[in-house]
């Protein structure tokens, strides 16, 4: 008998009745374990700043709108007090505010908008590619107002940091930051919310992968994953064996990694969001790429690195080109280390009860480390597909 992913979640959820799915609060209560840990903070102080993370999208994304002439930039600071920062173009002085309780500082004098800064990065990505054969990573710092180039060692040590800091300043026309990274980048490999199998067409090797969120079209639901996992796959459930999971379609250039595979018994919105009992949430809602900040706090569960949270870092990365087979849009998000692995691809990122994105790839340095991981947000999901939702309890 073939069993659909969001169906074995139904049978873990009986077989686990007296745990069942965690509810919203207790869904943030174990990412704020996750924050306290990481900012030296009492768990009340980082559940009630994740709150807040929350509560102060609508109000970000109004101050967006409102100064959208002079933006720059939002972001979320955690020291040396939880606040959101604004940067704005110009010397005109905004008056500071408060926001789901967070103070809201304004900061002006940045150079250029993030509107003119994410073209100027669209226009020149392969003028910077053709002059600087091994700078392959791009993004833009909300933070900072700058566009940020990831270059080599070798570029460094044949060119010079502040000669490829004028250089991409007079192509780009947008202040740029330069920053030594050996780019050594890949896929996650293929890992997630549960963990699926399949065997890979070109290798003829069997595959892991992490599965993401539950999807729905209006008629038909699925399971969504990275594009370069196998096409078809299956959960691996100790008790029933593999469950089949049939291919419906991937999508994978540019700003999409992306696959959906079917489940005709699919019904809950549900995932896991770490490994082990009590781990199982549902999707409340879910975010855009727009409205996401630099330094909010997100977490990510993968099938080889487990459960892990950490602060957004770039919000309009352009990975290197081999892996969006093509020219990487700058549309990719950011999330600073330690904890990612190959074979964590298309897991769930999240915070509390929220979808963010499906994770792709890894940067890291030579020593291993993870830098960096970045994710597809939620939003380019291909159309008809979205993710299923249901209320918060």
């Amino acid at each position: 008998m073939k069993f659909s992913f969001a169906s074995l979640l139904i049978l873990f959820s009986a077989a686990t009745a007296a745990q069942g799915v965690q509810t919203q609060e207790q869904a943030l209560m174990q990412d704020a374990a996750q924050y306290a840990a990481r900012y030296g903070v009492t768990g009340g102080e980082a559940l009630r700043r994740l709150h807040a993370q929350q509560a102060s999208v609508q109000v970000t994304e109004g101050i967006a709108r409102e100064f959208q002439s002079r933006l720059a930039g939002i972001s979320i600071e955690h020291s040396p007090e939880y606040r959101i920062v604004v940067l704005l173009t110009g010397n005109e002085p905004v008056q500071d505010r408060t926001a789901a309780g967070v103070p809201v500082l304004f900061r002006t004098g940045a150079p250029a908008t993030r509107d003119q800064a994410i073209a100027a990065l669209r226009k020149h990505l392969i003028d910077l590619r053709s002059e600087l054969p091994a700078a392959r990573g791009a993004g833009y710092d909300q933070r900072t107002g700058k566009v940020v180039l990831l270059v080599t060692s070798a570029d460094v040590e044949r060119f010079g940091l502040d000669t490829i800091r004028t250089r991409a300043e007079q192509l780009s026309g947008v202040p740029v930051r330069v920053q030594v990274n050996e780019l050594i980048e890949q896929n996650m490999t293929v890992g997630g919310g549960g963990r699926v199998e399949g065997v890979n067409t070109q290798t003829g090797r069997r595959n892991v992968c992490t599965s993401g969120f539950v999807v729905t079209d209006g008629s038909r639901n699925g399971l969504a994953t990275a594009a370069h996992c196998p096409d078809e796959i299956s959960y691996l459930d100790p008790e029933s064996g593999n469950l089949s999971l049939p291919f419906v379609g991937q999508w994978g250039l540019g700003y999409q990694d992306v696959q959906i595979n079917l489940s005709d018994q699919a019904s809950a919105p549900l995932f896991h969001a770490d490994r082990g009992a009590d781990s199982l949430r549902r999707v409340v809602t879910w975010r855009n790429r727009d409205s996401t900040r630099a330094g909010e706090f997100v977490c990510h569960f993968g099938e080889s690195s487990g459960y892990s949270c950490s602060e957004v870092e770039l919000t309009d990365y352009a990975p290197p080109d081999r892996l969006c087979g093509g020219p990487c849009s700058p549309t990719w998000i950011t999330v600073r280390g330690p904890s990612c692995i190959p074979g964590d691809s298309g897991g769930p990122v999240f915070v509390g009860e929220v979808a963010l994105g499906l994770a792709k790839g890894i940067n890291r340095a030579p020593t291993g480390q993870c830098n960096f991981y970045y994710y597809m947000s939620a939003d380019y999901l291909p159309p008809p597909w979205r993710l299923m939702t249901s209320p918060a309890i």
